[in-house]
């Protein structure tokens, strides 16, 4: 297992990631002063993003309808448990965006490979219940 997002586990069996790219940034306020530089206070934690970026390759490795599973997770909209390949867990992640790109298509137009690009975004929410339907869960 390289990552886990809800019941959704990155692997080569299923969707492998060659790019991980994290982004984390911590809110600060300036208020003016006269006859000196602004004061600053710190506000707190900024947004947190992950970008997940791939190639999906089905002769070699990975499940085309994982990118469908990624994509019906985002439609649900709520928070989903982050948890890495060592068993941290990362707090609750929703799925902000998901681009994929066929080409070298057979016949049928299904493509040989497929690049994707996940992007989540860290929430204090909670993460969802995934025993639930996802109507009840929020």
């Amino acid at each position: 297992m390289m990552l886990s997002l809800g019941m959704f586990v990155f692997s080569l069996p299923t969707l492998a990631y060659q790019d991980l790219q994290r982004s984390t940034a911590w809110r600060h306020a300036d208020t003016s002063r006269v006859g000196a530089r602004a004061a600053n206070q710190f506000l707190g934690p900024g947004a947190d993003t992950i970008t997940l970026g791939g190639v999906l390759v089905p002769d070699v490795a990975g499940d085309p309808g994982s990118i469908a599973e990624l994509r019906e997770m985002g439609e649900k909209g709520g928070p989903w448990a982050l948890v890495d390949g060592r068993g941290n867990v990362m707090g609750a992640w929703v799925i902000e965006s998901l681009t994929e790109g066929g080409e070298l298509f057979f016949q049928d137009g299904v493509p040989r490979k497929t690049d994707f690009s996940l992007s989540l975004k860290h929430v204090d929410e909670p993460a969802v219940d995934e025993s639930q339907p996802a109507s009840s869960a929020a």
